[in-house]
């Protein structure tokens, strides 16, 4: 299988630890100096960067959270002048302030080439006509493919998400032959294209490169028979870079983790111990040639594990599992990160004392659903039943804008919902 830059991914396991070594030897040294938050941390528990003079020094270093990312908005984690930046892009803050993240000019080079990597890897060429149905604006994921795209050489359609029917009429008319978006969008577009009686056979369309939301082997297998393609997977996350952190080869064995760029660690969630190769946990990332916005151990709350073997396509950095869970209650449907928190605020908006909930996320004919069941107090029962529907609506409006995805609500009696013990389970995931 053709590599794009055999000379750094084949390197050998000691060679990807001395490197490792290199860069994060400098890029401790440049958050020391240049960002108040680790200067703080670090002296808080008397280490210095010349402290770290082994791999195994990283556990010594402290964990960078997302709530660290929040308390730092906008600028605070930036390790360069704001001159400096180049681009800047954000998460979603649908759990507060959102993590402001800035690329400089060399950061968008390397994240170039790291998406380039992970879309060769995949099997898209110089020769591919690529449809980027990823979201195209302060979310990473248009941008970063778009940009490896380019850096292949390949040509690109910025169709951006939405539109199917046009999105479908682009496939055929421009002979896509590789398609990049979400794995439920790309189920609408094969629901799409059977509505508009289109034969897939016809099609030019040959790879597909999803992620951004937990999918299954089923979901994989339902892509490729309908749109008759190979479909890969690929990880990655605002905070860190975008896409090109991790990604499948065309040998789909483990995601690879972009190691020349990324140490990977995986912790006991609770203990916060490191775990053996194989263990599943939470997964950490540090960051080793980010400029702008460098981060040191961040507890991404993706559960994972790691698989450190050469993979018979050639390549040798690790490879980890994909990834299925969260530590906290987060859920992603369809792109989106979903929090009990955001539901909990627009509750407590309209009814006042917070009535028991759960949200169930659902997969039907591989498209995500989300149905909200909320217990109604007995006051609003006594309302009358146009109360009832008028408040139903309301709820129903309020956080489908919250959540930017549309959900299913529905109204039941108290007491109704399932008890874990005596409380309610906020999440139930029946993916």
């Amino acid at each position: 299988m053709p590599i794009w830059n055999p000379e750094i991914e084949s390197l050998s396991r000691d060679d990807i630890a001395q490197l490792q070594l290199e860069r994060l030897q400098a890029i401790v040294y440049r958050c020391y100096k240049n960002v108040a938050f680790y200067k703080k941390k670090f002296d808080e528990i008397k280490l210095g960067p010349e402290d770290v003079q082994s791999l195994a020094d990283l556990r010594k270093l402290p964990f960078t959270t997302k709530a660290d990312l929040r308390d730092s908005y906008p600028y605070g984690m930036f390790a360069v002048p704001l001159r400096e930046i180049v681009r800047i892009h954000s998460s979603s803050g649908m759990t507060g302030l959102p993590a402001v993240v800035g690329y400089t000019r060399n950061d968008l080079k390397n994240w170039s080439d790291l998406c380039a990597r992970i879309m060769f890897a995949a099997g898209v060429t110089r020769d591919d006509v690529i449809q980027i149905a990823f979201d195209y604006g302060i979310f990473t994921g248009g941008f970063g493919f778009h940009q490896g795209a380019e850096r292949i050489g390949a040509s690109v359609i910025p169709t951006s998400v939405g539109h199917t029917d046009r999105q479908v009429k682009i496939i055929k008319d421009y002979k896509t032959t590789a398609l990049a978006c979400t794995p439920a969008y790309a189920i609408t577009i094969a629901d799409k294209i059977e509505e508009m009686k289109i034969d897939p056979k016809s099609l030019s369309l040959r790879i597909g490169l999803f992620g951004a939301e937990p999918w299954s082997e089923a979901t994989r297998t339902e892509i490729e028979e309908r749109l008759l393609i190979k479909a890969t997977d690929n990880y990655g996350l605002t905070e860190i870079l975008g896409p090109g952190v991790a990604g499948e080869c065309e040998a789909r064995a483990g995601l690879h983790i972009q190691e020349d760029h990324f140490i990977a660690e995986i912790i006991d969630p609770e203990t916060l111990e490191n775990l053996p190769e194989g263990a599943t946990g939470e997964l950490v990332l540090t960051t080793l040639a980010k400029e702008g916005f460098p981060l040191i151990r961040h507890r991404t709350g993706d559960i994972t594990s790691l698989n450190l073997k050469a993979c018979g396509c050639g390549r040798t950095f690790a490879r980890m599992a994909r990834v299925f869970h969260r530590t906290d209650d987060m859920i992603i449907v369809r792109g989106v990160n979903i929090f009990p928190a955001q539901i909990e605020a627009v509750l407590r908006n309209l009814v006042g004392d917070l009535p028991e909930y759960q949200i169930v996320v659902e997969s039907r004919e591989s498209k995500d659903e989300v149905q909200l069941l909320v217990e109604v107090t007995e006051s609003l029962f006594l309302d009358g039943m146009r109360a009832l529907r008028e408040f139903h609506q309301k709820l129903e409006k309020a956080v489908q804008t919250v959540l930017g995805i549309a959900i299913h609500l529905k109204l039941v009696e108290p007491s109704t919902i399932v008890r874990d013990g005596a409380a309610v389970k906020r999440v139930i995931d029946n993916r």
